[in-house]
Formats: structure tokens, C-alpha cells, sequence
């Protein structure tokens, strides 16, 4: 008995040792230095230099691949496990989004006003020329959807070899008028979700049925929009989704099938609506006079439970998977703070980050 005891014990301790051997390894956008800060262990180890213009520069990870896209239309494929570049491709002269495929990467660009479909190690496939700056971009089975912001449209295309080789889009379908100035969206299952500028409503396109709706949104007196707010997956919990207002002091409530919930009256106008990986509460970052305040909602009491100010802008705000952690850049002061969201205080402040925007943290796997 006391072997197999001593034998639980050390199998505990093992266990926990791994797990606190796991660590965040974050990837910080130095918005003015063409570089990104990489942070292990809570400081600052490296930084990816020479990744061109990052005034609004992109991450996203796929398995062990990493694609950055620059303001001035490069996509860079790199390893982040030893933040080495791999490749890099020039789109347009400006880029704003991109997804990410088995057999593809699509990026969305500004100008030169079109789609660019490459393989993952970004040879050229396709261009998709659009006459419109494009926005929103997602994958929905066969299916790329984006949102046409100079033709107020979305358009659908369809990969004719359904994923079985390179790709080869038509265009399947377009909802033209679907309102002034698209600007983001969101994909929720099978419901593609796009917010506008000058229109007091959403778009809600079922990309089963291909029937757009719009849901009218309770808008107050609009303010001058000083920074674009943005979507997100992030954005959807299981009974809830939470869309930043445009112009107003709000966040709006619906249920999974728009049915409205509730404004959430804000203290500035909502930029990010970051939703933590338990789903409970939902960071809000604000532009303007408010730019260096974060308020956190409970999405269970859809009230605001707390409040952070810092010493210079918040530009994004990242939670962590694997820890209790909230990552803040704060633009001005050069720094990344890190928030305890078990009790809700500042843990740590990490400096030497180059006017830091963008998080983004990559899944390490654990030590075995």
C-alpha cells in the first residue's frame, strides 16, 4: 500500500513538473521597428528582425507552420519553433488579412485590389482580382468568402477540386448591397458574420443556404471612429456573441441565432472583444480618449466586474491557453503587461518591446 502510494505520488510529481514546465511562447508585433518580439518564460529572448512594414502586421499558426503578413503586402512563412524564415512572397503593396488551408494560404490585399491564393510554402497559385479593397477573409468547406469594401459585397468563391490537390476558385455567388462600407467579419460554424461603417445593422450569411440576413443594431449618436474595432473567432461563446460597436460606446449581445440580448454600455468605443479560453469574460479594449483602458465583462451577468488603466495605449490583448494570464501591449511605455486573471492583479511588466502591438502565442507542445 505504501509503495503504490509513493509510486501515485511520484507519478503526481512528474505530472505537475511537466505541466509547469509548459510555457506561452508569445510573438509581440514591434509596430515601427519591422520586427517581432518573441517572450518565453516571461522575458523577452529574441526578436524576428527584417519582416518588412508591421504598422499592421498579422500572425497566425497552423499546426508548426507560422505566416506573418506585412502592411506593405509580404506574407512570411517562418518556424516558430526557431522563429527562422522560411520564405516570403509580395502580394500587393498593401495586405490586411489572410487565411490559412490544408493545401493553401489566401491573402486579402488593399492594393492591388484582389485575392492572392498561394501554396503553403507560397508558390503562386492564383489571383483573384477584385476591383475593391477586401476584407474579412474566412474558409468555409470548398467555399473562400471575403467582404468587397469599395462594392459593398460578399462574394463567394468555390475551390472546383474541392481540396483534393492545388486549388482552382470560381466565383460561386455575390450578395451585392449587403451594406455601406464592410470593414471585418467573423465565421461562426457555418454563418459568416460582417460588420459595416456606414450601416446600422450586421450581415449574417448561412453559407449552407446561402440566404443573407441583416440584423439592425441599436446605435446611438455616432462618434468619429478613430481605430478600426475588430472581430474574431474570440468573439463566440457557446450562448453568446459579442460584437463591438462601430462609433458607439457599446458592446451588443445576441444569442448564437441574433436573437438581441443586451448593449453593454462601455467606457469608450470597443475596439477587440477577446474572449477568454474558459468563455467566462471577455477583455474590451477602447480607441481615443480611452485608449490605455481595459474593461472586463462576465458573460454570464453581462456586467463589467474590472477595470484597467495603463501608462499609454492598449493596442491588443491576447488571453493565454495554458495559464491564468491576459497579455496587454501597451504602445506607448514599450512594454507587454501580463494580468493574473485568478485574482484579477498586474503580475508582470516585460520591457524592451519596441512599441508593441499584436499578440500572438503559439501552442509549444508540452515535455514529455
Amino acid at each position: 500500500m505504501i509503495k503504490k502510494l509513493l509510486l501515485t505520488a511520484l507519478l503526481g510529481a512528474s505530472f505537475l513538473s511537466t505541466t509547469a514546465a509548459a510555457k506561452d511562447k508569445v510573438f509581440v508585433v514591434e509596430r515601427e521597428s519591422n520586427s517581432v518580439a518573441v517572450i518565453e518564460g516571461g522575458l523577452p529572448r529574441t526578436h524576428m528582425e527584417n519582416m518588412h512594414n508591421m504598422n499592421h502586421g498579422v500572425m497566425k499558426f497552423y499546426e508548426d507552420d507560422g505566416y506573418l503578413i506585412s502592411r506593405d503586402g509580404y506574407i512570411i512563412h517562418f518556424d516558430p519553433r526557431t522563429e527562422k524564415k522560411l520564405g516570403e512572397y509580395k502580394t500587393s503593396k498593401s495586405a490586411i488579412g489572410f487565411i490559412i488551408a490544408p493545401n493553401y494560404v489566401a491573402v486579402a490585399n488593399y492594393d492591388d485590389k484582389s485575392v492572392d491564393i498561394l501554396s503553403r510554402d507560397l508558390k503562386p497559385l492564383q489571383k483573384l482580382k477584385t476591383d475593391s479593397r477586401n476584407v474579412g477573409i474566412k474558409i468555409y468547406k470548398d467555399y473562400l468568402v471575403f467582404s468587397e469594401m469599395d462594392k459593398d459585397t460578399i462574394a463567394v468563391y468555390k475551390d472546383e477540386n474541392k481540396g483534393k490537390k492545388a486549388p482552382h476558385f470560381v466565383l460561386y455567388k455575390e450578395f451585392k448591397d449587403v451594406g455601406v462600407m464592410p470593414f471585418d467579419a467573423l465565421l461562426d460554424s457555418n454563418t459568416y458574420i460582417n460588420g459595416f461603417f456606414n450601416s446600422p445593422w450586421l450581415g449574417k450569411l448561412n453559407l449552407d443556404t446561402m440566404e443573407y440576413k441583416k440584423i439592425p443594431l441599436e446605435l446611438g449618436e455616432r462618434q468619429p471612429v478613430l481605430k478600426v474595432p475588430h472581430f474574431g473567432f474570440w468573439s463566440v461563446s457557446d450562448s453568446k456573441v459579442f460584437i463591438p460597436a462601430v462609433g458607439d460606446n457599446k458592446v451588443f449581445v445576441f444569442t448564437p441565432d441574433f436573437k438581441f440580448i443586451k448593449a453593454i454600455k462601455t467606457e469608450g468605443m470597443p475596439v477587440f472583444t477577446a474572449l477568454s479560453p474558459d468563455k467566462r469574460y471577455l477583455a474590451v479594449t477602447f480607441s481615443g480618449k480611452k485608449f490605455p483602458v481595459i474593461q472586463i465583462i462576465d458573460t454570464k451577468t453581462l456586467k463589467i466586474v474590472k477595470r484597467f488603466e495603463f501608462d499609454g495605449k492598449v493596442l491588443h490583448v491576447r488571453w493565454s491557453k495554458t495559464k491564468p494570464y491576459l497579455y496587454v501591449s501597451v504602445n506607448d511605455s514599450n512594454k507587454v503587461a501580463v494580468i493574473n486573471t485568478d485574482g484579477w492583479w498586474l503580475k508582470r511588466e516585460i520591457f524592451t518591446i519596441k512599441k508593441p502591438s499584436g499578440i500572438f502565442i503559439y501552442d509549444m507542445k508540452e515535455e514529455k
